[in-house]
């Protein structure tokens, strides 16, 4: 940029992307087969290929113009997002390479809207993925012997499932202060995802184990929500709770006038009449990353009148939407 001392502005991507039941495809998905109608077929069109491409398109554009940019733009194009980022972007920012860039504004990737808007993502939603593992009285299949594994299991699993239907009433009900109805990214979810125990029919099992996907608002205090989950485990005795994966901040970007990246952004998209609808951002991505150092980050993906199909079979975007 023409003044390298201002805050720089970074272009982040994610490279890997998810694994593929081939058969479901209706071709192959890495070839980028391209239809008719202009449908670029491939895994990874949407999570998030182009968005990283359009980086690069962008940065074609300026250098053709011959413009040069008040401030430096970065472009990061790191591993490992889909398996949570910790060896990517989290171990990126902890370092000295990191820091020399003075980054002061990251734009990342967003989602598909089936919708004429884009989806703009300020925050996103902490995940934790967790073991609630028991210990209990054992013996032979056919007895009813009292505080086995499985039956403090049951137990705390009831107190997360009561936990998930107050939820999905709140994701009902729920309104922001203007009388914006809540999204997903605005409760907490909570999905049994594992359940293990047991080595054979007859032997009531000495240790039982569920796994569970939390992925934390940050409307709620983080710290309160450990300690009721806490408490839902230890209410049985034998019991503990391992975190398989735990990120303990959840900040957001804030929205308001005090923002300018923010209000650069919204002003630029009202200019061209471009409809935005901001949310928090259901799952996790590198932005986390970087918002829990200070940084403001967006998540955009320019995908507009596009169904959502990223981590889906046959997941493709629109060349003209793309070129648009």
């Amino acid at each position: 940029g023409r003044d390298p001392s201002l805050p720089s502005i970074l272009l982040n991507s994610h490279t890997d992307v998810v694994p593929v039941f081939e058969e479901k495809w209706s071709c192959k998905p890495f070839e980028a087969y391209k239809s008719e109608n202009g449908d670029i077929f491939a895994r990874g069109a949407q999570d998030m290929k182009c968005v990283g491409a359009s980086y690069l398109e962008a940065i074609r554009c300026l250098r053709k113009r011959d413009k040069q940019l008040c401030r430096t733009i970065h472009l990061s194009y790191v591993p490992d997002e889909e398996i949570g980022g910790e060896d990517g972007m989290g171990h990126f920012v902890e370092s000295e390479d990191f820091k020399k860039l003075n980054i002061g504004f990251a734009l990342d990737e967003g989602i598909a809207n089936p919708s004429n808007a884009l989806k703009v993502f300020y925050g996103e939603r902490a995940p934790w993925w967790i073991n609630v593992i028991t210990r209990g009285n054992v013996g032979h299949g056919s007895q009813l012997i009292q505080n086995t594994a499985v039956s403090k299991l049951h137990r705390i699993i009831n107190k997360f499932m009561e936990f998930r239907d107050s939820q999905e009433r709140q994701l009902l009900i729920g309104r922001h202060p203007g009388g914006k109805s809540y999204s997903l990214g605005d409760v907490t979810s909570v999905n049994l995802t594992m359940l293990q125990a047991g080595v054979q029919h007859n032997v009531i099992p000495q240790e039982a184990i569920a796994g569970f996907d939390i992925r934390v608002t940050p409307n709620v205090d983080m710290v309160r929500f450990k300690a009721l989950i806490e408490e839902y485990v230890y209410s049985e005795s034998d019991s503990k709770i391992e975190f398989v994966q735990y990120h303990d901040d959840n900040s957001y970007t804030p929205l308001n006038e005090d923002n300018i990246w923010w209000a650069s952004f919204r002003d630029f998209c009202m200019d061209r009449k471009i409809a935005i609808e901001t949310e928090i951002f259901p799952a996790a991505t590198d932005s986390r990353y970087l918002r829990k150092l200070g940084i403001p980050a967006l998540g955009v993906s320019y995908l507009k009148n596009t169904p959502i199909l990223l981590h889906d079979n046959d997941e493709r975007i629109n060349e003209n939407l793309f070129l648009e």
